[in-house]
């Protein structure tokens, strides 16, 4: 039997308590301590339940050079999570029970977090034909969330016929909300500041129009919606509204996007390139707002690795994305929770109660409490850290807070009991 003492955590936020584990799961709350116990000094550090990420790219199969489910395991036990959602367009694309497995299987031989692959929605991504997603639902992947994430489901009709069939097996599709005819060319948010630049705008309408759309058509079908990353106020306003209707609408919101704002774009660094772009200062405020009323439900990071030669060239040719495992916490503490938006229980709610939820639990997101698995992240909220995308685990360097000081620190990591991130205080 084996027994560990996290010793004074506040768990979420509030006094401190000895959390018990023995076996994997959580014993006791408080209390005396178990004679023998391994014990893990944790004074002053927030207790939250085990981070779930419900939009991931580790890249693997196919784009190793960007980074694998070693590298991006690593990263995400460094960030704080316990579980990460693995988006579809790897190569081959993760359409078939087959490659979802294989994505499943090489997780676990990892073991650091529990991956559960993302299914495409159509064949290929190539929005013409429904992949097997009955196929990847019954698989050993279990898959409950499909996406072409990347690229939009833009076919209204088969937007439509996506959405009854996960109905069987209460699936949820997820939507890239992008009208690919009003994105043509794009390298930045519309407005003043891409004018001046001479740059491609990317229109607000161009998401508004498709959340609109797709909310409807859940609505019509009374099936399961998941609005990917929304990065502009118009699309608060829609979800907002759509759930005021009882349409089955969720939404995440991208940890970038409560913070930078479409002016980092004057620098010309292709590290602040991304899709969505980053938008207004007045889409942060309705994106901050949003996230603390309960309109959007999620923070995911929509981590996106890239190989140096991808990102280190001009704006024009360089790929969208940008990496955020190892500072999505950082950022939340630093958006809401240091603004008074949000406390430490929100933060669970938001990283890890509701997404786990959404994906359907996989004995994530549960409460700290007794009987529960021990999926939990040590958080120093009065730590700081300077951002080297160098020093990160990931294997991909195309972080946007280069030299940017962080409020606070992921201290420990622990999945079903093990440790998988860091060490004592």
């Amino acid at each position: 039997m084996s027994v560990t003492v996290i010793a004074g955590a506040r768990l979420y936020g509030n006094d401190a308590q000895d959390i018990v584990i023995t076996d994997g799961v959580i014993s006791a709350i408080g209390g005396p301590r178990p004679q023998g116990a391994t014990v893990i000094t944790a004074d002053g550090l927030v207790a939250l339940p085990g981070l779930v990420d419900m939009h991931t790219h580790v890249r693997e199969p196919g784009g190793e050079d960007a980074e694998t489910i070693q590298s991006g395991s690593e990263a995400a036990a460094a960030g704080g999570f316990v579980a990460i959602h693995a988006m579809a367009n790897t190569d081959p694309v993760a359409d078939t029970a087959g490659v979802v497995e294989q994505v499943w299987n090489r997780g676990r031989e990892v073991g650091l977090v529990d991956i559960y692959p993302v299914g495409a929605v159509t064949v290929g991504l190539e929005g013409e034909r429904l992949s097997q997603m009955a196929a990847m639902a019954m698989s050993q992947a279990a898959v409950r969330i499909f996406s072409d994430d990347g690229l939009c489901v833009h076919d209204p009709v088969l937007m439509r016929r996506a959405l009854e069939y996960v109905k069987t097996f209460d699936g949820v599709i997820a939507q890239h909300a992008q009208d690919p005819g009003l994105t043509a060319g794009s390298q930045m948010n519309e407005g003043v500041v891409s004018a001046e630049l001479g740059l491609t705008g990317w229109p607000a309408v161009a998401e508004e129009s498709i959340v609109a759309r797709d909310v409807l058509l859940a609505e019509h079908v009374d099936s399961r919606l998941h609005v990917c990353h929304v990065s502009t106020r118009g699309s608060v306003e829609i979800i907002r509204w759509a759930k005021s209707r009882g349409i089955q609408v969720t939404a995440e919101v991208m940890p970038h996007h409560l913070l930078l704002t479409e002016e980092l774009v004057r620098s010309y660094d292709p590290l602040f390139k991304v899709n969505p772009p980053l938008r207004t200062h007045a889409d942060v405020e309705a994106l901050r707002a949003g996230l603390a009323d309960g309109t959007i439900d999620v923070v995911a990071t929509d981590h996106a690795p890239h190989p140096h030669e991808a990102k280190e060239c001009e704006w024009e040719a360089a790929a969208m994305g940008m990496i955020g495992l190892e500072t999505a916490l950082p950022i939340v503490h630093k958006a809401m929770v240091g603004t008074g938006l949000m406390n430490w229980e929100d933060v669970a709610r938001v990283m890890s109660e509701t997404p786990a939820r959404i994906a359907g639990d996989h004995g994530h997101g549960r409460p700290l409490a007794v009987g529960e698995p021990a999926n939990i992240t040590l958080y120093d909220p009065e730590g700081s850290w300077s951002v080297d995308p160098h020093a990160m685990a990931s294997l991909s360097h195309n972080s946007p807070y280069g030299g940017m000081d962080m409020p606070g620190s992921v201290v420990a990591t622990f999945l079903r009991g093990k440790r998988t991130y860091g060490g004592e205080k």
